[in-house]
């Protein structure tokens, strides 16, 4: 099913407001989870959670976004396994790094968190920017989609803790 087989008038639109309540909870929950247990962010299970929970999203809201593009299958597979791919290589690299200290303040003469940051944006930017696929990609995904992607970061409360 694409978005085309579908009338705007078929769905409702969700308040807004019942969307931020479910933030405003879904935050104060995990800040008081965070605050009950303070050996909870000690243990790295919230990091390694949220870090899952946010690449498993990516992947599953891409291809979602690709199944409403008019993109053959193997097209859609293709530009899923282009995006994801260098994604997931580039998580787990720096995921590896950082449990082997490497961003540890004095462990290399070089700036590795800042160049482990922007080097795939600068590398990626261009790329991503060039490709038709993905400004196809990008125009049949609701704006909604993007602006919910931010979600993740209600988990950065427990640094407020």
């Amino acid at each position: 099913m694409n978005a085309d087989t579908v009338s705007a008038a078929v769905m409702a639109p969700r308040p807004a407001w019942l969307s931020l309540m479910w933030i405003v909870a879904f935050t104060t929950l995990w800040t008081w989870l965070v605050y009950a247990l303070p050996a909870l962010p000690e243990s790295g299970f919230p990091a390694l959670g949220v870090r899952l929970m946010a690449h498993g999203l990516i992947a599953l809201g891409l291809w979602i976004g690709l199944e409403s593009t008019a993109f053959t299958p193997r097209q859609r597979q293709a530009t899923w396994l282009a995006v994801m791919v260098p994604f997931t290589l580039w998580a787990a690299v720096t995921w590896t790094a950082a449990i082997n200290g490497a961003f540890r303040t004095g462990a290399s003469s070089l700036p590795l968190l800042p160049a482990a940051m922007l080097l795939p944006v600068i590398v990626a930017a261009p790329v991503l920017l060039l490709s038709k696929r993905v400004g196809q990609l990008l125009d049949a995904m609701p704006m909604t989609w993007l602006i919910a992607l931010q979600l993740y970061r209600v988990f950065g409360s427990q640094w407020l803790v």
